[in-house]
C-alpha cells in the first residue's frame, strides 16, 4: 500500500487532532496545558530513580499514541549549565557569520542564526561545557523512552531574532525531509515506521514567552499515518494554523515530541528578545543521523575531561551515550569480526572500558584509531 497526497482526508485528520489528553494516562504529569503533559523535572528524576520502567512507559505512550509531545519543566537542575552552553553557541555563531552562509529548513533565509552540527562544534570549542550539558539525565530519559538504548544525539542551535517569522508547518526527519513525490514512493509501513527512528527535542536557552514564538504544535497530529503526504496541502496547513497551540517555556525547560507531529517555530513578535533553543535530533541506533560527526575525535577530546570531573555513574553513562557511536555496524567483518558475541565492540563499549580500567589517553586513542581502520571498507 502507498499513500497519495490527493487521497489524504482532512476530516480524518481533524477527528484525530480533536482528542483530549486524559489525566489518567499521564498520572505523573504535574499538569496538562492545551493537551500537552507538563512534567516537573525534579519529580520526574525521582520517578526515574524509583521506577524507571514507569517513567519510560508513560513518556513512550505519550509520544506514540498520546498527544505526541511533552514538556519537562526544569530539565536542567540549574541555569548555569545552560548559560555556559549559550556562551559557547554565541562564540560559534560569531565565528561562522563571517565565513558561512547559513540557512534553515522551512523558514526564510536570514530569519535566524543556525548552527549546524552544534554537537561536535560545542565539544570542540569547550569539552568541559559539553560534558556538563550532555550528562543531563532528562535528555537521556526522553531518548531512551522513544528510541531505547544506543541512540545517537545530534543538535542544531536556532536563534530567532526579533521579527523573525514563523516556519512553515511540517513533519520532520526522515520522511519529512523528502519531497512529496519522493515520500509517496515509500510504502505505507515506512511512513508508520519513520517516526520511530528519531526523537525531536528542544532545550530553552532563554525564557520564551509566547511573544517570542516558541514552537507551534498540534497535539495528536502524529497519529495520522498519511501525514507525510499531507502537511504541504493548503487545507491541512489551514487546519494547523487554526488549531495549533504554543506553550511558554522558561530557561532550562525542554520539550520533546514525535517527529511526525505537525509543528513549526512561531513568529518572534518582540523587539528586543532573541529566542535561542538547542534543537535535539536524536536518532535510533537503527537509523541514519542527519549529520556526519567525527565521534572518534570527540571521544579523544572529552576523555581527559570525563576522567577529571567527578561525574556520577549515571552522568558518565549519559555523556558516553551522547558522544560515542553506540552501534557496531556498518563494519568490515573480515577485519572486525564479532568475538564473544553477535557484534563487534562499539565505540561506546571501548570508551566505557577505558573509563572503567583507567586507560591513559594514548591507549584509548590507539584503540579508537584501530577500530576506525577495522571498520573501513578496504
Amino acid at each position: 500500500m502507498f499513500y497519495s497526497e490527493n487521497e489524504c482526508k482532512l476530516s480524518e485528520f481533524a477527528q484525530l487532532t480533536a482528542r483530549q489528553t486524559n489525566s489518567g494516562d499521564v498520572p505523573h504529569a504535574s499538569s496538562i496545558s492545551k493537551n500537552i503533559p507538563i512534567y516537573d523535572g525534579d519529580c520526574l528524576r525521582t520517578l526515574a530513580l524509583e521506577n524507571q520502567t514507569a517513567a519510560l512507559n508513560e513518556l513512550s505512550n505519550i509520544l506514540f499514541e498520546g498527544a505526541g509531545v511533552f514538556v519537562i519543566s526544569g530539565a536542567f537542575k540549574d541555569t548555569d549549565t545552560i548559560d555556559g552552553a549559550s556562551a559557547v553557541f554565541e562564540q560559534i555563531i560569531e565565528q561562522e557569520r563571517a565565513t558561512i552562509s547559513g540557512g534553515d529548513h522551512f523558514a526564510a533565509k536570514g530569519a535566524n542564526d543556525r548552527i549546524w552540527n552544534a554537537l561536535e562544534k560545542m565539544c570542540d570549542v569547550s569539552p568541559e561545557v559539553f560534558a556538563r550539558y550532555y550528562a543531563n539525565d532528562m535528555i537521556a530519559l526522553a531518548s531512551k523512552a522513544w528510541l531505547g538504548p544506543n541512540y545517537q544525539v545530534t543538535s542544531q542551535v536556532n536563534v530567532v531574532r526579533p521579527g523573525g517569522q514563523a516556519q512553515q508547518v511540517h513533519r520532520d526527519y526522515h520522511l519529512g525531509f523528502q519531497t512529496t513525490d519522493l515520500a509517496g514512493q515509500y510504502p505505507a509501513h515506512i511512513h508508520r515506521l519513520s517516526p520511530g527512528l528519531t526523537l525531536q527535542g528542544a532545550v530553552a536557552h532563554c525564557d520564551m514567552p509566547v511573544e517570542t514564538g516558541p514552537t507551534k504544535l498540534l497535539p495528536f497530529s502524529q497519529l495520522y499515518d498519511a501525514g507525510y503526504m499531507a502537511w504541504r496541502r493548503e487545507d491541512f496547513v489551514r487546519h494547523f494554523e487554526e488549531n495549533c497551540v504554543q506553550l511558554p517555556l522558561q530557561k532550562s525547560d525542554a520539550v520533546f515530541f514525535n517527529p511526525a507531529l505537525f509543528h513549526a517555530a512561531g513568529t518572534n513578535v518582540t523587539t528586543e528578545t532573541s529566542r535561542m533553543a538547542n534543537l535535539l535530533q536524536v536518532s535510533s541506533a537503527f537509523g541514519r543521523a542527519m549529520e556526519s560527526i567525527d565521534r572518534t575525535k570527540m571521544c579523544k577530546t572529552l576523555y581527559p575531561v570525563m576522567t577529571s570531573l567527578g561525574l556520577s555513574q549515571s552522568e558518565e553513562d549519559n555523556l558516553v551515550a551522547a558522544t560515542a557511536e553506540g552501534y557496531s555496524f556498518p563494519t568490515n567483518l573480515d577485519r572486525d569480526p564479532p568475538v564473544g558475541g553477535l557484534a563487534p565492540k562499539s565505540q561506546q563499549q571501548i570508551l566505557r572500558t577505558a573509563l572503567g580500567e583507567g586507560w591513559p589517553l594514548n591507549e584509548l586513542s590507539a584503540e579508537l584509531d584501530a577500530l576506525k581502520k577495522r571498520q573501513a571498507s578496504f
